[in-house]
């Protein structure tokens, strides 16, 4: 069975790559606005596991939409959470059995409800997985450390191909570089070299 994987070349996805490779032809889809050239770092890191890499181009009015409500609000969730959810749909558009995404229990961002999973699902016949689900921050640090080679640092300096990156330079192009600091808080990002 075909999977498509939402990938940015972090431990969480990476982690849900090698979850779901037992049953499924993992495919890892970085989404990007063709803003940058970030989606790269991930297309590396896919190397490195050994798996399929693929990009999809999502439309640059959800990213000037998503860096508009992240501004307003002053912090980034409501802005990604409209960037993930696009990148899903878009997704399960492609001639797949089902589409996943590596998001944890405990993420506060993105987020993909019961309700929008079953929509999503009913709407395009592909089955939602996320396998991380049941799992909370410590749980995934625990098995990463046990399968994989992670570089781990502040958002800045981090190589990475997640939607935050490119909404940093759509957030800096419309509102000023200050925009980033205000809206962005301080955190950590990772980013897989390898297994272990």
């Amino acid at each position: 069975m075909e999977l498509a994987l939402l990938y940015s070349g972090g431990k969480d996805s990476s982690l849900a790559a090698l979850l779901l490779d037992t049953f499924y032809d993992v495919r890892l889809v970085t989404a990007h606005f063709d803003v940058t050239d970030d989606w790269q770092h991930a297309e590396r890191a896919a190397e490195t596991l050994g798996f399929p890499f693929e990009t999809l181009e999502l439309d640059t009015d959800v990213a000037r939409t998503a860096a508009e409500r992240m501004y307003e609000d002053g912090y980034p969730r409501n802005g990604i959470q409209t960037v993930h959810e696009h990148a899903l749909e878009r997704v399960a558009e492609w001639d797949v059995d089902a589409v996943a995404d590596g998001t944890r229990r405990d993420d506060r961002v993105p987020t993909v409800s019961r309700a929008q999973a079953q929509s999503l699902e009913d709407r395009h016949g592909v089955d939602y997985l996320s396998p991380l689900s049941g799992f909370g921050r410590h749980a995934v640090d625990r098995l990463v450390e046990t399968a994989l080679d992670v570089q781990t640092g502040p958002s800045e300096e981090i190589p990475r191909a997640d939607y935050e990156a490119e909404l940093r330079v759509v957030l800096t192009d419309n509102y000023g570089p200050e925009a980033v600091a205000e809206v962005f808080p301080d955190h950590t990002q990772t980013y897989v070299r390898g297994r272990q």
